[in-house]
């Protein structure tokens, strides 16, 4: 039987280490992370996330502005907001709650953001950097799950890693993270032939892809570690994973559950995120 990962525990240890790191830097510096959400409508899942990284921001001690703007906001008064928060130095990561209206390109907007102020780790400079190994930021939910596997003492050198999935917010940051671990790295998709085979060879199996319990216990390698990165809810309101979670932790060696695994961590690497362009940004880095 699989050890269950608690990323509850983890993400809260993170966010004990970053608020005693910034009531460190407030006390010799005088200086406060600070963060600025911009939620542009009234999605109910995106309003739910920016209350929680607010209610993190508080906890950690940071700064937290909130930029809450009707869903027929022009793109241009948007872009007019991200230049004046680039301009402000008591704000060091903007973050731009995704989905945003129709009307309203996404990637301009990501792109229109300091790079040194992209927490979220989407701006063009910071993938490309990521893909040459030396990313400003890395995406919250990817750091996430390499923390998850380091704090867990789970070695990546020459391990087969399978990764279920290539968003660009998910899928492929974290094969270019494992990738950088010494891992050997195989991303699947909607188009990858007999996928049970692939991920039946993995030693580490990233489930990212959104489709609720479709990674099943045929396909998965005795001993493996498994990360679910996967949120589905069912009709009956249940929350669960990509992975089958039951039938697959009897062969693992470890196993992150849905919820409490991966999605504690992504607040919690955001205020890391926030603190490092604090920090980053002081010592003239910018």
């Amino acid at each position: 039987m699989a050890v269950i990962i608690d990323g509850n525990k983890i993400a809260q240890e993170i966010r004990g280490e970053v608020r005693a790191e910034a009531v460190a830097l407030k006390k010799n510096k005088g200086i406060i992370p600070g963060l600025a959400v911009v939620l542009v409508g009234e999605d109910p899942a995106s309003k739910v996330y920016v209350t929680k990284k607010a209610k993190a921001c508080t906890e950690a001690g940071f700064l937290s502005r909130q930029h809450k703007l009707s869903v027929d906001t022009a793109e241009a008064d948007l872009l007019k907001l991200i230049n004046e928060l680039n301009a402000d130095r008591s704000i060091h990561g903007i973050l731009v709650q995704l989905p945003l209206p129709k009307h309203i390109s996404a990637d301009k907007v990501i792109a229109a953001i300091d790079p040194r102020k992209d927490v979220d780790g989407f701006h063009p400079y910071n993938v490309g950097s990521l893909l040459t190994g030396s990313p400003l930021f890395v995406p919250c939910t990817p750091r996430g799950i390499m923390e998850l596997i380091s704090r867990t003492g789970i070695s990546l050198p020459g391990k087969e890693a399978v990764v279920v999935g290539r968003s660009n917010i998910v899928g492929k940051p974290i094969a270019l993270l494992l990738l950088a671990q010494h891992a050997t790295v195989t991303i699947c998709h909607s188009k990858t032939k007999d996928l049970a085979a692939v991920t039946s060879r993995a030693d580490i199996l990233i489930a990212a892809v959104g489709k609720a319990q479709m990674i099943t216990e045929k396909m998965v390698k005795q001993g493996a570690v498994v990360i679910d990165v996967g949120v589905n809810r069912l009709d009956n309101g249940k929350l669960v994973g990509d992975v089958a979670f039951a039938e697959v932790a009897e062969k693992t060696s470890y196993i992150t559950p849905v919820p409490g695994g991966v999605g504690p961590m992504t607040i919690a690497m955001l205020m890391k995120n926030t603190l490092d362009a604090a920090c980053s940004q002081l010592s003239g880095h910018s």
